[in-house]
């Protein structure tokens, strides 16, 4: 499934008239590298600060398309204060297996700097796929199969800085 920018765009919109409609989160934290597009529209409507948490999936040889442990970034990236992280709102692009969502709200509530100021976090993505066991509280496409999502800056982890650079000449 190819998603371009011009319907990327409309769902991310659709998702902000959701959370407007629902929730009135007091940040917006963005798992990366998925929600970088998403998170900084939404802070643009939403009029609200964010924060990121990097998780990388490690998986062993042979087993490419399956998730595998989940190594997070020791500290969260933000200039919000800490009285901004008491309503979350975390955000992904969408909810695969569910794996990432689940263990990024159970390192949130663990996570030193910001633990004691947390009193509710809500999830947010574009897509839940079918065999998703997680339940995200905003979603505005929920799929009734497990397809391969190609989103709008995908293309340019197949592309060399040199063919952009002969592309753009």
């Amino acid at each position: 499934m190819i998603v371009g920018w011009e319907e990327y765009k409309s769902i991310v919109e659709k998702l902000a008239i959701q959370i407007h409609n629902g929730y009135k989160p007091t940040v917006l934290i963005g798992i990366m590298r998925g929600a970088a597009p998403i998170i900084d529209i939404l802070s643009r409507i939403l009029k609200l600060p964010i924060a990121y948490i990097v998780i990388q999936s490690y998986s062993g040889e042979g087993i490419e398309d399956q998730q595998g442990q989940l190594m997070f970034a020791r500290e969260i990236s933000s200039l919000a204060n800490d009285k901004d992280f008491k309503r979350v709102l975390l955000i992904d692009d969408l909810s695969d297996t569910g794996l990432t969502l689940n263990k990024s709200i159970e390192w949130l509530k663990n996570y030193g700097p910001t633990k004691n100021y947390i009193e509710e976090i809500k999830t947010a993505c574009l897509w839940k796929k079918k065999s998703s066991s997680f339940e995200p509280d905003f979603c505005p496409i929920k799929l009734d199969s497990d397809p391969w999502i190609v989103q709008p800056t995908e293309h340019y982890e197949e592309l060399s800085i040199e063919e952009i650079i002969k592309i753009n000449k």
